[in-house]
C-alpha cells in the first residue's frame, strides 16, 4: 500500500472543497485498513477514514494527519446488482452517491425508507483494539440519520449483512428509474455538494421546508449557495471555500431558529 504526501482533499470529496492531507492512502481491503491505522499510530498522527467523500466537508487548511480512503462497494452499484438479481429493498437508494458503508454510517434514507430497514448485521473494526466484531441490527443504535458509528468514531464498518426480498425485476427497474428522475428534477446534481446538509428531525417539518419558508433559497456566502432546487443542499458554485460553507450554515441556522424556534442539525461530517 502506498502512502502519499500532500494530496488535495478537494479532489476526493463530492463538495470539491478542501486543502491538502499531509498523508493519504487508499485501503482496498480489511488488511490494508488495519495496516494504514497501524502506520498512523506508529507515527503518532491522527487519521480519518472515509469512502467516496460524499457527505463530508474538508477544511481549507487541510488535514494534518493520514486520510484513509476505504474503497468499499458504491451504493449505486449495489442498487444495480440487486435489480439484476431481482432483489427488492434498495430501489429508494437509486442515485444516492457514496458507499454502502457510508449509507449505514449515516442511516441514509429516502422516500420514507431507511438503510436500517434492510440491515441485518454489521461487521466492524475497533480502531483502538484493532479487533473485529459483529453487531446485530439492534446493537447499531439506528435513528434518524444516525447510528452507533456516528457516535463512536472508533468503529469502522467493514462488511454488511442485508435482508432483501425476491421481487419482480421489471417492477424493481421501473421504480429505480422513477426515483432517479425524481432526483434529477429535485436535486442540484449539476453542482458539487455534500448532499443534504441538515437532518430531518422527527416531529418537525423537513429541514428543506424550514429553510425555504425562511426565505433562504438562493442565499450565498462567497461561492457557497443554498440550492434553488432543494433548500437542504448547499452547493459549490465554482470556487467555494470551507469557510463559505460553514458561514452559510451559521446564517441558515440563525434564521431558522429566529423564525421557527427550531435548531437545525447538520448531518455532514467535517474533516478537522
Amino acid at each position: 500500500m502506498r502512502f502519499q504526501k500532500n494530496i488535495s482533499l478537494a479532489k476526493h470529496t463530492s463538495f470539491k472543497i478542501g486543502g491538502s492531507a499531509r498523508y493519504f492512502c487508499i485501503a482496498k481491503s480489511k488488511k490494508d485498513l488495519i495496516e494504514a491505522i497501524k502506520w498512523a499510530k506508529q507515527k503518532k498522527i491522527p487519521f480519518f477514514v472515509f469512502g467516496e467523500g460524499s457527505n463530508v466537508l474538508a477544511l481549507d487548511k487541510g488535514y494534518d494527519g493520514l486520510i484513509i480512503k476505504f474503497q468499499n462497494l458504491k451504493l449505486e452499484d449495489l442498487v444495480k446488482l440487486s435489480a439484476k438479481k431481482s432483489l427488492t429493498g434498495l430501489e429508494w437508494a437509486a442515485g444516492i452517491p457514496g458507499t454502502i458503508g457510508g449509507a449505514v454510517y449515516g442511516n441514509a434514507q429516502a422516500f420514507d425508507v431507511k438503510m436500517s430497514d434492510i440491515v441485518k448485521s454489521v461487521e466492524v473494526l475497533n480502531v483502538k483494539t484493532l479487533k473485529i466484531k459483529n453487531l446485530l441490527k439492534n446493537q447499531c443504535q439506528f435513528s434518524a440519520k444516525k447510528s452507533i458509528f456516528k457516535k463512536n468514531k472508533n468503529l469502522i464498518i467493514l462488511l454488511l449483512n442485508l435482508e432483501l426480498k425476491k421481487g419482480n425485476k421489471k417492477e424493481i427497474e421501473r421504480k429505480i428509474k422513477e426515483n432517479l428522475k425524481h432526483r434529477e428534477k429535485n436535486h442540484p446534481l449539476e453542482f458539487p455538494s455534500a448532499g443534504s446538509v441538515f437532518v430531518n428531525q422527527p416531529g418537525k417539518p423537513p429541514s428543506a421546508s424550514l429553510i425555504e419558508k425562511a426565505g433562504l433559497k438562493g442565499t450565498k456566502v462567497g461561492h457557497a449557495q443554498v440550492s434553488k432546487k432543494h433548500a437542504s443542499f448547499i452547493i459549490n458554485t465554482g470556487k467555494a471555500k470551507s469557510k463559505d460553507v460553514l458561514d452559510l450554515i451559521k446564517v441558515i441556522k440563525k434564521k431558522v431558529k429566529s423564525k421557527f424556534g427550531i435548531t437545525l442539525k447538520e448531518e455532514i461530517q467535517i474533516i478537522k
